[in-house]
């Protein structure tokens, strides 16, 4: 346990976010206790000036310099003049007060946009490996409530490191006029903060389970919610709720352990320091016969040093009882810069020769064994290739493969003749199209989900028939327009407003809309009626030759068009050929799937 080493660490992590800047808080605060210091020291020679005909040699270093400074000024013996310098340098002290304040507030709205911006950043750009290994609401927690809290640290540990400076600006003061009545007081409170360091690292260990209790909570209501109509329609909230409320009492617990050890430093605060006050003045008057005067205006600066010593160890408390989710959060930076993707420096054009896995094998996890192996499938640009087998045989891994979310364990993937490891990802990603078994759908209006927020639907004709020929081509027009406000409709969360053969066909509108080079469809029809299947195929048929097509398909008739059939088996690609040489192959794999749908 090191108090200093931790003060240094934590001071590195913020100015990490924030810079240099932060150091003019303390020197902002630096000014104020000054200014403060000087402006209760200023009573001495008003006392002087109320007392008519009292010797002058009695003074002490610090008040023989305040006479010739007011000397200087010419109002040395007019308490007039003495009150309003008084007045004038506690008007000062304001100003910088409220200086350090609003600056203090600056940094801080620095500091919460600069951590989402970072977070949100970091978190898109990272592997897509390390994002399953996580579950979404530990990265719910970290990006909104621990950045936060983070947030809200800062003014805490500023207000720590203030409370150090405007301490030793009291107690410097207090040394000036009378330095054995402040070394007593300067001895006791270090004693005091000697001791609260145990309380301190109880409260940092509190921290860190809350956060940690706060990424479990959060991890839990987010899967509760999204599996809200299956719960309720089975009655098996029950079983979920005693895991939620399980995290709810230990998260209780932390935050009231946390109020526990707040409200025993604040009570003690002032009757430990009511106590040593008067111990010590009674020692300098009674045993030590000093002067009343100096200890009187000692007095109050030792009062004021004291309750900064206080403030020192609350706000340490206060920063210990965030500092949690200040680990939290500069841990999780680090680990999504260190997983971030590897993006190589070769734009790619439009695609033009195609894609091409040579041996390629993948393992999601080492020890389970390769889903993948020595996969060689050729996707020629502009051409519809189908891959095709049962459920786990590595059809979806292989999609994920061709938009470089995955690389290869051993092998390669070829875009256009180019090692996907040298590939510009962004945009290779902006030519492609990707239609997934699990649709997604954002809580805003139609023509938002449709266009992704690219302009105004109502105010730019051009995006309006773009949009609405989109909605045409994926035979969603019709349902569109039935609904309240049109395409201004807002569908709710992940479309809950929606049906699901709907969802989907929005889904397809806005891949369509995006006009991609290399359009995806992992089960794009899957969810859909007959009827409506067949208008998205005549969609997908009519860009045949234009567009490059890769589909993954359980119907088989939707493969029926295919330039090229792959038959995936275990992470095995074990036939390949067009729809109508698989279909002849005696005893072929591809045969038996077909026979089996009764096509």
């Amino acid at each position: 346990m090191n108090t200093f080493g931790d003060l240094l660490k934590y001071l590195k992590i913020y100015r990490r976010y924030i810079g240099r800047r932060m150091y003019l808080v303390f020197v902002l605060t630096g000014a104020v206790a000054l200014t403060q210091g000087f402006g209760i020291t200023l009573l001495l020679p008003l006392l002087r000036a109320t007392q008519k005909g009292t010797e002058q040699q009695d003074m002490g270093i610090a008040e023989e310099v305040l006479h010739m400074l007011l000397s200087w000024m010419g109002i040395a013996d007019a308490i007039g003049f003495i009150l309003l310098f008084i007045a004038l340098v506690f008007m000062g002290k304001g100003l910088l007060k409220f200086t350090k304040g609003a600056y203090t507030g600056y940094l801080q709205a620095q500091l919460l946009r600069e951590l989402k911006g970072n977070l949100f950043d970091s978190y898109s750009e990272m592997e897509y490996e390390y994002y399953l290994e996580e579950n979404t609401g530990h990265f719910i927690n970290v990006i909104n409530q621990q950045s936060t809290r983070f947030f809200r640290s800062f003014s805490t540990f500023t207000g720590f490191l203030s409370s150090i400076i405007t301490t030793l600006s009291y107690f410097a003061f207090a040394f000036a006029i009378t330095w054995r009545f402040s070394l007593m007081a300067l001895g006791i409170g270090g004693v005091l903060l000697f001791l609260f360091r145990y309380m301190n690292s109880y409260v940092r260990g509190i921290s860190r389970k809350l956060s940690a209790e706060m990424s479990s909570l959060n991890k839990l209501l987010v899967q509760s919610l999204q599996a809200f109509k299956y719960l309720i329609a089975t009655g098996q909230v029950a079983h979920l709720r005693n895991g939620v409320m399980d995290s709810v009492k230990r998260l209780t617990a932390y935050k009231f352990r946390q109020k526990i050890a707040g409200s025993f430093t604040s009570s003690v605060q002032e009757p430990v320091s009511v106590l040593m006050i008067t111990g010590i003045i009674a020692l300098q008057v009674l045993v030590l016969n000093d002067p009343i005067a100096p200890i009187f205006v000692a007095l109050l600066l030792f009062h004021r040093g004291m309750q900064s010593i206080m403030q020192i160890q609350n706000s340490w408390q206060q920063t210990m009882n965030s500092i949690g989710s200040v680990e939290m959060v500069d841990d999780d930076l680090r680990q999504a810069v260190v997983h971030a993707e590897d993006s190589g420096d070769q734009v790619l054009g439009p695609l033009s020769d195609g894609i091409s896995f040579q041996n390629v094998c993948y393992a999601y996890d080492e020890e389970d064994g390769n889903v993948l192996h020595d996969v060689n499938v050729d996707v020629p640009a502009n051409q519809t290739i189908a891959l095709v087998g049962e459920s786990g045989a590595g059809k979806s891994t292989l999609v994920d493969m061709m938009t470089l979310m995955l690389r290869p364990r051993t092998g390669e993937v070829y875009i256009d003749g180019v090692p996907g490891r040298e590939v510009e990802l962004n945009a290779w990603r902006d030519q492609i199209g990707y239609v997934s078994q699990e649709t997604v759908v954002f809580d805003d209006t139609v023509a938002n989900n449709i266009s992704l927020w690219q302009g105004d639907f109502e105010d730019d004709p051009a995006l309006r028939e773009r949009v609405i020929d989109a909605a045409e081509r994926a035979h969603a027009d019709h349902f569109i327009r039935d609904m309240p406000d049109g395409y201004q409709t807002v569908v709710g969360d992940r479309g809950v407003r929606l049906s699901g053969g709907q969802k989907q066909r929005l889904f397809v509108a806005r891949e369509l809309f995006k006009q991609p080079n290399l359009l995806l469809l992992d089960e794009a029809t899957s969810d859909l009626d007959t009827a409506s299947e067949q208008h998205i195929q005549d969609s997908i048929d009519a860009l045949k030759g234009e567009v490059t097509v890769v589909i993954i398909a359980h119907r088989l008739s939707t493969v029926k068009s295919a330039d090229r059939v792959y038959v995936l088996d275990e992470g095995h690609v074990v036939e390949e050929g067009t729809y109508h040489e698989l279909r002849q192959r005696t005893n072929g794999e591809f045969r038996e799937m077909v026979e089996m749908q009764s096509l």
